[in-house]
């Protein structure tokens, strides 16, 4: 997990990249979009930017992986991993065992 901070809500985030969309029309491009709307909400331009470009990847107008599928991505190689960890230590065990019953005195 990383140690930054979530200083601004989903619903925010939402209604900034909302607001870029709107007005960038209003604007000579983009960036300038950008420059006014994060200054108004007090972000930093490049944070609204990734923003907005998150946004589009998720509506489909941009291509990319959406958080959704992101997030999915990071569950399936979380379990992977402990799967992983899991039948490395049966394959151990199974070995030990193995050993054991190898070493054990046969009965008649």
């Amino acid at each position: 997990m990383n140690n930054t901070s979530n200083k601004y809500s989903p619903e925010v985030r939402e209604r900034a990249v909302r607001m870029v969309l709107d007005n960038q029309g209003q604007h000579d491009s983009r960036w300038s979009a950008i420059l006014s709307i994060s200054a108004k909400i007090g972000c930093a331009p490049q944070t609204l930017n990734e923003w907005v470009k998150k946004g589009e990847v998720d509506t489909g107008q941009r291509g990319g992986i959406t958080i959704q599928m992101a997030e999915k991505m990071k569950a399936l190689e979380r379990e992977n991993r402990e799967l992983k960890q899991a039948n490395e230590i049966l394959r151990k065990a199974s070995a030990y065992f193995a050993q054991a019953e190898l070493d054990r005195p046969f009965k008649k």
